[in-house]
């Protein structure tokens, strides 16, 4: 098991955390009903922190960051010496952590995406976990959401007796939805993304061969090239420069620089 500590990445404090740890942080968060805001960030992710101070304050008050993609693990062995032998791949920390909450009794709330997509991602859910409780699941609003209107979306996951809520938003929209119910949900917050629509059958895994390459970003930009050409050629290449600088030393990221957000950005 693998825990330790947070890590530098583009001014972007990242986990060096393992599956076993971070499933184990999660669970323990369950039991004890404390809030616990969890995300997985590949590239994209890091780079909304990197390119945005506001939402880099965000990101760096999440407590669990993990490492989601092949070239964010690779920088932490480069630069911090972390021996990660593997990512933490956000789908898959989502089955583990069913697996999990499954064994112990721990329900989860599904927040999100469409309602077909959660009915279906429930259901794929229950086949592979019978013992898993889904205390109850509500589709995204697709827009900002008013203060009464989080209030009510916090009362109604926690009167449905849930104990882990994963959170399938999109990125960056379910990092802030994370960072700003954390202190009105005791419990843990996962944002997990394309897992909804991966384990609801709706969109394709890439091979693990390309997964293990870094190079799940080229199989996803063929299944989806119109909505995700820009995140990938764009700002994959942009990632490498200033990752270049970083480790040069000639561009300094400093986590401190980050500034704190002067209102609440709802999303639902």
């Amino acid at each position: 098991m693998i825990d330790a500590g947070k890590h530098n990445i583009l001014g972007v404090q990242v986990n060096v955390i393992d599956y076993e740890a971070a499933v184990a942080r999660i669970i323990a968060a369950a039991h004890a009903q404390t809030g616990l805001s969890v995300s997985a960030l590949a590239v994209h992710g890091v780079m909304t922190g990197a390119l945005d101070d506001v939402h880099r304050y965000r990101l760096n008050h999440l407590d669990l960051v993990c490492p989601d993609g092949q070239p964010v693990r690779w920088a932490l062995n480069l630069m911090h010496k972390a021996s990660l032998r593997d990512r933490v791949y956000g789908p898959n920390l989502t089955l583990y952590t069913c697996e999990q909450a499954a064994a112990e009794g721990l329900p989860i709330y599904l927040y999100g995406s469409h309602l077909e997509v959660l009915k279906a991602f429930a259901h794929n859910l229950r086949d592979r976990y019978p013992q898993l409780q889904i205390a109850g699941m509500q589709p995204s609003k697709f827009r900002q959401t008013t203060f009464a209107e989080k209030q009510e979306i916090a009362a109604e996951i926690k009167a449905s007796g849930a104990r882990i809520t994963l959170v399938g938003l999109g990125c960056p929209r379910q990092e802030v939805w994370a960072y700003e119910y954390r202190d009105a949900l005791s419990m843990p917050l996962l944002a997990v993304g394309a897992a909804f629509d991966f384990h609801a059958g709706l969109l394709p895994q890439a091979p693990k061969a390309l997964q293990d390459l870094g190079l799940e970003w080229f199989f996803r930009l063929l299944q989806e090239p119109q909505r995700l050409w820009k995140r990938y050629l764009l700002l994959n290449p942009h990632y490498v420069w200033l990752l270049s600088q970083q480790m040069l030393g000639l561009q300094a990221f400093d986590p401190q620089t980050a500034i704190a957000p002067t209102e609440e950005l709802l999303y639902g």
